[in-house]
């Protein structure tokens, strides 16, 4: 599973280039997390996560703030999750997870990316299939036994568990997460999580090069560039 991890972390690489395109991501997440499940963090794990996670992407506390407090309002925007799947430059599978207040229009925001790029947005299922859910965590500990010990008292499925030179990186299934997230407290304490996300883990890769590889950049450039998008994974392997 590392491997597959490391694919897509390179696919957003880009997106820590544009700041304000991810204050704007984080501050949408946030907002829909705190309006759906409460704005107290201590009571709502989801968007504890969520702020732990912008932190440590540098974005400022008054970003947080604002999207907190707008999600105290009444009313306001609604946003609904939508997820594209297909086929991308070079054959390669992708899926690029929106948070929209408009679904035709991302749709038709969506589909051009892909038919601009030569790609082929696909029925929903077309390649997540062939992807695997998972939730990452990752953090720094020498001893992998002990983890594992302690995730599996407190009943979390584990499906992998990684040890790269004192650092462990858990997968579990998302429905685990949050289980996960607080056995690990509950055994060494508060840690701080190199990796803390959920995604989808392509099973396999799909090796592109030359044109294709120019018209991949552009592909995610183009999805980059629209504000709904979120998150974009993919099976490439360059």
């Amino acid at each position: 599973m590392g491997r597959a991890y490391q694919n897509r972390k390179v696919s957003m690489a880009k997106t820590a280039d544009a700041k304000a395109k991810v204050y704007s991501k984080y501050g949408r997440e946030i907002y829909v997390a705190a309006k759906s499940g409460g704005v107290d963090p201590s009571g709502n794990l989801a968007l504890r996560g969520l702020i732990e996670r912008a932190k440590k992407d540098q974005v400022p506390t008054h970003v947080i703030e604002k999207a907190i407090d707008k999600a105290k309002g009444a009313g306001g925007e609604e946003f609904a999750p939508a997820r594209y799947e297909g086929f991308g430059p070079g054959g390669c599978m992708v899926i690029v997870d929106c948070l929209t207040d408009n679904p035709n229009r991302t749709f038709n925001d969506v589909r051009q990316c892909f038919t601009k790029t030569k790609a082929k947005i696909g029925i929903q299922g077309a390649v997540s299939h062939m992807f695997d859910h998972s939730a990452i965590l990752a953090f720094k500990h020498d001893n992998e036994d002990t983890v594992l010990d302690a995730l599996l008292s407190a009943d979390v499925d584990v499906t992998d568990i990684e040890n790269d030179d004192g650092k462990i990186t858990v997968f579990t299934p998302p429905g685990d997460y949050f289980k996960a997230k607080q056995a690990l407290a509950d055994a060494f304490g508060e840690l701080d999580f190199d990796v803390d996300e959920i995604q989808f883990l392509p099973r396999s890769s799909t090796p592109i090069s030359g044109d294709d590889l120019v018209l991949f950049d552009k592909f995610l450039d183009m999805l980059n560039d629209l504000d709904d998008v979120q998150n974009i994974y993919h099976d490439a392997e360059f």
